[in-house]
């Protein structure tokens, strides 16, 4: 699991990241606003820890704008701040939650467990993009504007739900292989390409229109395209 964390004192942010790092959660560190926002708009997060008093950007502002961009990331606020007023501000802003400090480290790691299991159970039945919908709990890949279905092995389906989850983003193959095969390494490396080709071979046996396109540098995203170019490889 990766997660953000947005915290500008020092001696707390290490004391978190030491914390989360022994639950093996993955963490990336940012001490403003601005930087957690960028890495919110360009990254891909199972939660998002931000405080609320931070430079450039403060917590509500950083949450009010992901959530105006589409960006669905879970979001714990931390404040030393507990007046009734901040917290429905912090709620109304798109927090999923908000912890006063100080707090105690058995508090804050339930708070983001539960944030993650409410992420993964209210997850939708079907995912859907372009002409394809994905049944999440068949691995069925249908076609919409044909009919045609076919069922996803467990790797092809891991890396279809997450592209889907993450529409409108482009995903690196580092971040393909943490998710899907949970550490990075070269062979995990050559597996994403493997299995991407297996998952877009799916896509065409359904003749649909959505492809995986390569971003040359970069990673791997959706497109629908009606004329259906070629693929990049």
């Amino acid at each position: 699991m990766k997660i953000l964390l947005a915290e500008d004192e020092k001696r707390m942010a290490q004391a978190l990241i030491e914390l989360l790092r022994q639950e093996k959660y993955d963490v990336d560190h940012f001490e403003d606003g601005l930087s957690a926002l960028e890495a919110l708009e360009t990254e891909v997060y199972d939660c998002a820890v931000l405080d609320v008093m931070m430079p450039e950007l403060n917590g509500f502002q950083v949450a009010r704008s992901a959530r105006k961009k589409g960006i669905r990331t879970p979001i714990l606020m931390l404040t030393a701040k507990s007046e009734i007023d901040d917290k429905v501000t912090g709620l109304d802003a798109g927090a999923d939650d908000y912890l006063t400090k100080p707090f105690m480290s058995k508090e804050l790691l339930a708070r983001i467990r539960a944030l993650l299991r409410r992420n993964y159970d209210t997850k939708d039945d079907e995912l859907s993009f372009g002409d394809i919908t994905l049944n999440t709990n068949s691995a069925l890949l249908t076609c919409s504007s044909n009919g045609q279905s076919v069922r996803l092995g467990e790797k092809e389906y891991r890396i279809l739900e997450y592209l889907m989850s993450n529409k409108g983003s482009i995903l690196t193959r580092e971040q393909l292989a943490l998710k899907i095969w949970g550490y990075e390494n070269e062979a995990e490396y050559n597996n994403v390409e493997v299995y991407m080709s297996f998952t877009r071979k799916k896509l065409a046996f359904i003749h649909a229109h959505t492809q995986i396109k390569a971003v040359r540098g970069i990673g791997y995203e959706l497109r629908y395209d009606d004329a259906q170019g070629d693929q990049n490889v």
